[in-house]
């Protein structure tokens, strides 16, 4: 069953007086429960998308539908992750942090409750012993635990990432992928996954979405059968680094 499907979506923004098609005549589809990673070059419209899917901008042709319902508007029920750092309050602990999605949401029941079900994603973000800690007191691996922790609390059904990874250094970012597919099979959330690496996608993603840019526009998906969990050297991943950045480079030089 599709959770996600977008039929020729065009998106055009002014930048300096002047128009760019960031997006045109792009269709897809994102299952339930799937993990499809974006993959691009920088300015071809992955993070555009993403907020097309969660509702935050609108496409100027074509149309997004979740569970066959248009979005036209950002809901509860997908929720965007960055990868900045600083998605926290600073002025709130980590588990107040957590806690504020429901108490703005008027969700999760009382107090009590509430705070329960913030500590359940705290502990499977594996940030146990930080609750009571402020986001300066944290690395930047613990705030995108906390700021996944945060995304998770409402228990949306799509969960959408853009590069959340992308400023950690090589362990804690390997860290994290495993920690994110320990939270997708506990979960069953959908995950688009927003990344500029091809190692990444293929860790973590069911297919692989890959872009180009001037126009936004899919070359192709590829999908991986690859046995989770995945690294470098799983077999059939270097192949499957060769056949994607092939196509990224064919792409880049069309």
């Amino acid at each position: 069953m599709e959770k996600i499907n977008g039929i020729n979506i065009g998106r055009i923004v002014v930048k300096e007086g002047r128009s760019f098609q960031v997006l045109k005549d792009l269709s897809l589809s994102v299952r339930k429960g799937e993990i499809a990673c974006i993959l691009g070059p920088s300015g071809c419209g992955k993070s555009t998308l993403l907020r097309i899917m969660g509702g935050f901008d609108l496409p100027e042709v074509g149309s997004l539908k979740k569970d066959g319902k248009e979005v036209t508007k950002p809901s509860p029920d997908a929720i965007l992750m960055f990868q900045d750092f600083n998605q926290l309050f600073p002025w709130k602990t980590v588990i107040e942090n957590v806690i504020y999605p429901l108490q703005v949401n008027g969700a999760g029941g009382t107090r009590k409750e509430r705070e329960a079900t913030a500590i359940r994603y705290l502990n499977m973000a594996g940030l146990k012993d930080s609750f009571h800690s402020y986001p300066y007191q944290l690395s930047g691996g613990m705030k995108q635990k906390a700021a996944l922790a945060r995304a998770l609390v409402l228990r949306p059904s799509v969960l959408l990432m853009d590069e959340p990874f992308g400023s950690l250094d090589a362990l804690t970012r390997r860290g994290l992928q495993a920690l994110l597919e320990d939270i997708w099979r506990e979960t069953g959330v959908t995950i688009i996954f927003v990344t500029h690496d091809v190692q990444e996608a293929i860790i973590l993603g069911d297919r692989i979405i890959i872009m180009d840019k001037d126009p936004g526009r899919i070359l192709m998906e590829v999908p991986n059968g690859l046995e989770r969990p995945r690294d470098i050297g799983s077999p059939g991943f270097t192949e499957l680094y060769e056949r994607v950045y092939s196509m990224l480079h064919k792409g880049s030089n069309q």
